[in-house]
């Protein structure tokens, strides 16, 4: 079984850390001298890769790769701090680089710079943006990035059937990579039939809750719902995830199952993840909710 730091961040980079660098450089003589360190006082995330890299031109320098399930407001100044703190430790010149792995929610502008102004002083960070969605799929295949294997199905051009089969094909071929398969899954499901990919793929929700992409689907849903407590925040990302996967499968469902299943406890929410990838229809959902009584 995979586990969290299997398919985290870190992990991706690493497969190929030189052709990473190259390709979100746009240049071919960067080479990558070691993945540091990244627990600095004070910050402390999964998301976050640092890389040491030698340039022949400009010398040693570091890339911050921060990546993110989903932009959100406070990144900008995250990445200022973190900036500071790498430039500070290491000594060298970095340049920071933000990922969004998923479009925004809601229509937003992502920035491309963090400014801030009191008293007539000015202070600015300058970072590199890549949205995946808007990454043309092909580039994956053709210049062999093995890190954005698992996200292809959210890739411009990639929610097709035929891209999912060429990635998986990637993953198999490749000792290495095998165990991805279901973090692709994963991304998978948010753009093609759940019942498509698992038949084409192996879908392994207790994979999958153990990957900080899934951790980041919690907190989404604990930032929507009402907490009150560690509890009522994890019940109420699990429901969010089980509705989405149930929709994906069944179609858009009537406010009455949404809110019996809004009412399953935790315990019972992760049974019906398992159990939904057998619905055929509605009516099976319907009887296994009835059982529950």
């Amino acid at each position: 079984m995979a586990k969290k730091a299997d398919i985290g961040g870190k992990r991706l980079i690493s497969l190929a850390p030189n052709t990473w660098v190259k390709w979100i450089t746009q240049r071919s003589d960067l080479q990558v001298q070691d993945i540091l360190n990244t627990e600095f006082q004070w910050i402390e995330r999964e998301s976050d890769v640092l890389l040491k890299v030698l340039s022949p031109e400009i010398g040693e320098f570091l890339l911050l790769n921060e990546l993110q399930l989903r932009y959100n407001q406070r990144m900008p100044r995250r990445i200022r701090a973190y900036t500071a703190l790498a430039e500070e430790s290491y000594n060298l010149p970095v340049y920071p680089v933000l990922i969004n792995i998923l479009p925004p929610s809601s229509k937003q502008s992502i920035p491309q710079r963090y400014e801030s102004e009191i008293l007539g002083i000015t202070a600015h960070q300058d970072y590199q943006v890549i949205n995946l969605w808007q990454v043309d799929v092909n580039l994956v295949f053709e210049q062999k990035i093995s890190t954005l294997l698992p996200f292809v199905p959210i890739l411009q051009g990639g929610n097709r059937e035929e891209k999912l089969r060429q990635a998986v094909r990637e993953l198999r071929q490749d000792e290495q990579l095998q165990d991805l398969e279901p973090l692709l899954s994963f991304f998978a499901s948010f753009v093609l039939d759940i019942p498509l990919v698992q038949q084409i793929m192996r879908w392994d929700m207790t994979v999958l809750r153990e990957s900080p992409w899934y951790e980041e689907i919690l907190k989404e849903g604990l930032q929507q719902g009402r907490q009150e407590g560690r509890q009522e925040g994890r019940q109420e990302g699990e429901t969010q995830l089980v509705l989405r996967l149930l929709q994906r499968r069944l179609g858009t469902l009537d406010d009455t199952l949404k809110q019996q299943i809004q009412m399953l406890p935790v315990e019972q929410l992760e049974s019906l993840a398992e159990e939904l990838l057998d619905f055929r229809d509605v009516q099976q959902l319907q009887t296994w909710l009835k059982s529950l009584s």
